[in-house]
């Protein structure tokens, strides 16, 4: 697996809904930055992902314009426009901002995201 899909599994495993499925391509040293609040735990990054898909229902998280800004042999980091859409209430949603990824190898050489940095537009 490259730093491309590594990306690509960390899109899927968010929409599966399931924390364990995201935290398999997490890094143990993971850091968060939402709009409204910072993660530096794993258990911070579970409580925060668990939440918001309680609150927007069916929610699919997807990354449009995906530029590799730097890429090495043990660091890849990426920016893109996210857009998630689903139900809040019972009524439709959508939304969209700004993401930055970090991604870097770990001790058994996988692609691990180390660190998200969200912002709404």
């Amino acid at each position: 697996m490259d730093y491309q899909d590594a990306l690509k599994q960390y899109i899927e495993a968010t929409n599966s809904h399931d924390f364990q499925n995201v935290k398999k391509v997490l890094h143990e040293n993971a850091l968060y930055w939402f709009t409204d609040k910072t993660c530096s735990t794993i258990n911070e990054i579970q409580a925060y992902f668990e939440n918001a898909w309680e609150v927007i229902k069916d929610e699919v998280y997807s990354a449009n314009d995906v530029k590799w800004i730097t890429v090495d042999d043990n660091t890849a980091t990426c920016v893109y426009t996210y857009h998630y859409q689903g139900f809040h209430n019972g009524t439709f949603v959508s939304g969209s901002g700004r993401a930055t990824n970090i991604f870097i190898k770990d001790s058994t050489n996988e692609w691990k995201l180390i660190h998200e940095h969200l912002s709404s537009l």
